[in-house]
């Protein structure tokens, strides 16, 4: 007899209009055999608001708990339940809990499924006014300074469009990040309570949005920030090129490294770099100066 397992359902919620929620998701919610909320709560004003009742149990499954609670769901999959995976907003699985469970499923060759429904980095990037044909979505920066930094620098020269969430509290210090990294003119789009009554999209400059989300932000919030200009070696300035050092100087890289990279980066031989460093320097302390060699 051949053994059939049962099946997950990744179920989108609304992320802020109730009306949004996909027509499937009440039918899933009645007919599932386990129910894996974020927050239970959450869950029980979502089924008021949509006129259902769950005739399955129902268990929480967050950050806190996802490792543990993982095994006995695949379990309960195995053993031919429907399990339906609902996060507090969006998808499961996209910043939310949820991968722990698809991997542990596929890893048993169990089906897994989707709801399709709302979603705040799509809904973001097609209110932008930015480019959408090419995007990374890069979830919530680090909340260290430093290591927030480092992360930017990554993806400093990325092309595509940036996708971010952020907690409304780090807004400013996030753009005021940005702007250092990514040049304080690079376009970008602050969402703000999507689908909300009070949804909002602030577009500028990053500069521009740091210095306004310093009086103070609220609500749900997604960044998306326009791709790296495609730059040849002529178009970067001496400037720009200096800049590019300090940034990687003030994460932790040596100079001789920072200056190696950034003429990787522009095409451009070392020496260019090099000098341009060296004349910054020279003009911010005036006085005779001679920068070394480089190896």
């Amino acid at each position: 007899m051949t053994h059939v397992t049962g099946t997950l359902v990744l179920a989108g919620t609304p992320i802020g209009d109730i009306a949004d929620a996909p027509p499937r998701l009440a039918a899933e919610l009645e007919t599932a055999d386990i129910v894996a909320a974020e927050d239970t709560r959450r869950l029980r004003g979502l089924t008021r608001a949509l006129g259902v009742h769950t005739s399955g149990r129902v268990v929480s499954y967050f950050e806190g708990n996802e490792s543990a609670r993982t095994p006995e769901l695949v379990e309960a999959l195995a053993g031919g339940a429907r399990v339906l995976l609902v996060t507090d907003a969006g998808m499961p699985s996209v910043s939310d809990p949820g991968y722990r469970l698809v991997a542990a499923a596929v890893e048993q060759n169990i089906k897994v499924t989707a709801v399709p429904g709302p979603s705040a980095v799509l809904t973001a990037l097609a209110l932008s006014g930015l480019p959408v044909d090419r995007f990374c979505f890069e979830g919530f920066l680090p909340r260290k300074a430093g290591e927030r930094l480092g992360r930017l620098r990554e993806v400093a020269q990325e092309k595509r469009t940036l996708v971010y969430f952020e907690a409304p509290h780090r807004l400013d210090d996030t753009l005021a990040a940005m702007a250092e990294v990514f040049g304080a003119e690079r376009r970008a789009a602050v969402c703000r309570e999507l689908t909300k009554t009070y949804e909002e999209v602030k577009r500028g400059g990053l500069g521009e949005l740091a210095a306004w989300a310093a009086e103070g932000v609220r609500g749900e919030i997604t960044v998306v920030v326009e791709g790296a200009p495609e730059t040849g070696p002529a178009e970067l300035d001496a400037e720009e090129l200096v800049r590019r050092v300090r940034i990687r100087e003030e994460a932790g890289e040596r100079r001789k490294e920072a200056i190696a990279a950034v003429a990787a980066e522009a095409g451009l031989p070392k020496r260019e770099v090099f000098d341009a460093v060296v004349a910054a320097k020279n003009a911010a302390a005036p006085g005779p100066s001679k920068g070394k060699e480089l190896s």
